[in-house]
């Protein structure tokens, strides 16, 4: 009976990625599949043989171990567990929201395109790199479109196509990410609870693995987009637009533009607290900026916007993030199950994994089965209880598809969609350019992957 229920769920996991790549609501799909993965293999205790059940405690329940104490763990505790993850989220927003209505964003991409000149792949390779420092503090989808109606005219004054324009942007965004807190906190929360491996920090993530993920993804990107631009005609469109936009807008003073990197440099130099390292250089932004010469009443106002329209830009990911846990912790109890059906498939060794992750890239677009932001947290279910890996690994594994591939290169991801409608590029015309960089930046990152954390040693082990 634990194969007919193994292949059960396997279908209904495939089914989710089919949900998923549709484009359908994903807090109500992971709530549904927490559903039937709870059904299913408590039911399934009833029919399965005793030695299947004797083989995995997890589905034994007793005095100790009731069904209810289960049932509370998934619904209750879990979802609880990502109060940390959800206020670092909406710290992080806020100070995204600090940078632009202050102008400290918007004076450092126009800073970058004057240093830049006339030569466009220099203004390409430059503001990459300032893009990407920008989101190593900034995220979400408020944040990118506000940094995007800045740099994507700017680079479609200078000729460049609009397809380049676009996955190059896209790109250097992703790019940052693999440095920013908020979503190291976020990710970092599929594989542990808070309270689960201290030593697993920023910090020694950036210095391990972090920094050179970033900086594969940033040279893949402009290389390529340098590649692209020698094969395109350039056509300079939006120019008065653009110069006309930016000779209204007040530059932000000069010794402000190293703040929007101090929270990052707090949290690594220093591992001091995330939302600290946002507080202070928020407000210092605010005073530096004149933004704070209103009376108490207005400054309190004014904070209290900014927070507002920072959460406002994350509400589509909170109903995901309280959902997830949910299906993480109910994931634990299926596995027995896939274990029974794919335990002699699922590859075993790093190298393996690494090759297998780095042929199949494809799967992390569209929230597909390999993306910790689609259906990804069921694969990371199944491999993580058929072998042992160190969380570390585990993490690059995942972290490639969920950022190189689905946050850079698919038109799935919230902002990607925003950057097609808002200049005019199609899909097609987007994938072809994302998807060749997908591989190649991913490719090279799982060799640094197996390189920089392979066999670290039982310490990284989860017990």
């Amino acid at each position: 009976m634990e194969y007919i229920i193994g292949i059960i769920l396997l279908i209904s996991f495939f089914g989710l990625a089919y949900y998923c790549i549709k484009g359908h609501n994903l807090m109500i799909g992971f709530l549904l599949i927490t559903l039937l993965w709870t059904i299913l293999p408590l039911g399934g205790t009833l029919f399965v043989s005793q030695s299947f059940l004797a083989s995995n405690p997890i589905l034994q329940f007793g005095k100790d171990n009731t069904l209810i104490a289960a049932l509370n763990k998934i619904y209750q505790s879990a979802p609880e567990g990502w109060g940390t993850t959800l206020v670092n989220v909406c710290w992080g927003a806020w100070f995204g929201r600090v940078l632009m209505d202050t102008g400290i964003a918007s004076t450092l991409i126009r800073k970058t395109v004057e240093l830049g000149g006339d030569k466009p792949f220099v203004t390409v390779a430059l503001l990459n790199i300032v893009t990407a420092l920008i989101f190593t503090a900034m995220t979400g989808a408020g944040p990118v479109i506000a940094i995007g109606v800045i740099v994507l005219p700017i680079l479609m004054s200078l000729g460049i196509p609009k397809s380049v324009a676009l996955f190059t942007f896209m790109g250097s965004v992703a790019a940052g990410i693999y440095i920013n807190p908020v979503n190291f906190t976020q990710y970092r929360a599929f594989f542990l609870k808070p309270d689960e491996m201290p030593d697993f920090t920023l910090g020694w993530y950036a210095a391990h693995w972090g920094y050179a993920a970033l900086i594969i993804m940033l040279v893949i990107t402009t290389v390529l987009a340098a590649f692209y631009l020698k094969r395109a005609k350039t056509v300079h469109a939006w120019a008065a637009q653009t110069r006309g936009a930016a000779s209204e807008q007040k530059n932000a003073p000069f010794y402000t533009l190293l703040l929007p990197i101090v929270p990052v440099v707090l949290k690594i130099w220093l591992d001091f607290s995330v939302i600290g390292g946002f507080v202070i250089a928020g407000f210092l932004a605010l005073f530096l900026c004149g933004r704070m010469k209103g009376s108490f009443k207005e400054n309190c106002q004014l904070v209290n916007k900014l927070y507002y329209d920072g959460v406002v830009d994350t509400a589509p990911l909170v109903g995901f993030l309280l959902t997830l846990p949910m299906f993480n912790s109910v994931a634990a109890l299926a596995s027995p199950y896939f274990k029974v059906i794919l335990g002699n498939v699922m590859p075993r060794s790093e190298i393996v994994v690494c090759i297998v992750f780095a042929v199949l890239l494809c799967m992390g677009l569209f929230r597909g089965p390999m993306t910790l932001v689609g259906c990804g947290a069921a694969t990371l279910g199944v491999l993580s209880n058929v072998a042992s890996f160190s969380v570390p690994f585990l993490y690059a594994v995942f972290a490639i598809p969920t950022i190189t591939v689905n946050i850079g290169s698919c038109i799935t991801q919230s902002w990607v969609a925003w950057g097609l409608a808002y200049s005019k590029v199609e899909s097609r015309d987007f994938l072809k350019l994302s998807i060749p960089n997908a591989y190649f930046a991913g490719i090279l990152q799982y060799v640094a992957t197996f390189i920089m954390l392979g066999g670290l040693g039982a310490a990284w082990f989860l017990s």
